[in-house]
């Protein structure tokens, strides 16, 4: 199990943005997560006063992302990755900020290579599914420019 800071270690994301709280389990092909930072009323993803479904995307951008450097060498320093396509997401739900218990995120990588992948994704929360979908990531965004 991971927490907050091993996960920091390992993406690019850093202070209110890195929105996960623990890496459950993890292998080569999948990622289990969980949140508590959609409760919170300083997120950084607010608008409004709300945090929508949609946001949840991100979480699971974040889950792929530490997936990603879960499986890269202990030197590697995070790559900044690029969420090119989400395809066939479905909103399970309004909102995550009135969503009381903790967000389940789980990620499985479908295919891919070094430069690409391909998850499928999940979030729930207390057994509620509040999103699913696929995204296809770019992985080394600083080498397209």
């Amino acid at each position: 199990m991971l927490d907050r800071h091993a996960i920091a270690a390992r993406i690019p994301h850093h202070g209110d943005m890195s929105l996960l709280d623990t890496v459950i389990e993890w292998d080569a092909t999948h990622i289990r997560c969980t949140a508590v930072s959609h409760r919170q009323a300083d997120n950084p993803l607010r608008s409004a006063g709300q945090l929508g479904v949609a946001a949840g995307i991100e979480y699971a951008a974040q889950a792929m992302a530490v997936h990603g450097g879960l499986l890269a060498a202990d030197a590697a320093p995070p790559r900044q990755g690029y969420l090119a396509s989400v395809r066939q997401v479905q909103f399970h739900v309004p909102r995550l900020d009135d969503l009381p218990g903790e967000l389940h995120i789980a990620a499985e990588r479908l295919s891919g290579d070094a430069t690409q992948v391909l998850y499928r994704f999940t979030l729930s929360s207390d057994g509620t599914p509040v999103l699913d979908g696929r995204a296809a990531v770019i992985l080394d965004a600083g080498a397209l420019s």
